[in-house]
């Protein structure tokens, strides 16, 4: 990115912009590209989400549990915290069976157009959940994204009936989610575990007889480990 790049990704004028690149820069965090106008993030800043995954109790505690799953069932484990009305990859384990969705830990996604963001979502009252879809772009990622505000909040809904939460084909094509949330001791909803599997080889209906209640066995063990509210 040039400088014109960060400043106008961080909304900040050219002279503060200038200032904080320069910091980064000698803190050896930013990179100038040499013969250009570049500047690039260096290894550096991977400290910072090695910190963070290290000190995370929630990760600590739930990662031997999506271990289990993926070994068990060969299919790919996901932890994802929630953010505003965003979700976060915080923990990952691939399964065992070839798979072209890769996420990075750290990637976000919108949490109305995820299971494990549905998940979590049908914990909140009625009314943060229309404030959240109000302040959520309702743009589809793929042709089968719903973006009708009514149609989204029912799903919410059926997904608190459930106690979990099933999602084809929204974010990623060819892709099957099932989550289900997980809760801190004071009984909200922080994070979901989910379990992603393709459509070649999986079908809704199998999905849910076969996989939604690993997510929901796994995800109430984890809350029953009494994470702190403050565990973030």
């Amino acid at each position: 990115m040039t400088l014109a790049d960060i400043a106008k990704a961080s909304a900040l004028d050219r002279s503060a912009t200038q200032r904080i690149v320069y910091t980064l820069e000698a803190l050896g965090y930013l990179l100038r590209v040499p013969e250009t106008r570049n500047y690039r993030l260096t290894t550096k800043v991977l400290q910072f989400s090695y910190n963070y995954i290290r000190a995370n109790e929630l990760v600590d505690k739930a990662s031997p549990y999506l271990l289990d799953i993926s070994r068990h069932l060969g299919e790919t484990t996901n932890l994802q915290e929630i953010d505003g009305n965003e979700i976060v990859f915080v923990a990952r384990f691939p399964g065992r069976h070839l798979f072209n969705v890769d996420i990075a830990l750290g990637a976000r996604l919108p949490a109305l157009f995820t299971a494990s963001g549905t998940a979590i979502l049908s914990r909140l009252p009625e009314k943060q959940l229309k404030a959240i879809i109000a302040q959520t772009r309702l743009e589809r990622m793929t042709p089968y994204t719903e973006i009708d505000p009514k149609k989204l909040l029912e799903r919410i809904r059926q997904a608190s009936r459930r106690g979990y939460a099933i999602i084809e084909n929204e974010t990623v094509l060819g892709d099957i989610s099932v989550a289900a949330p997980i809760t801190d001791h004071g009984g909200a909803a922080v994070a979901a575990i989910n379990i992603s599997v393709p459509t070649t080889r999986w079908t809704v209906e199998r999905v849910e007889a076969e996989l939604a209640k690993h997510v929901q066995v796994a995800a109430t063990s984890i809350s029953k480990s009494r994470l702190p509210a403050s565990h973030r």
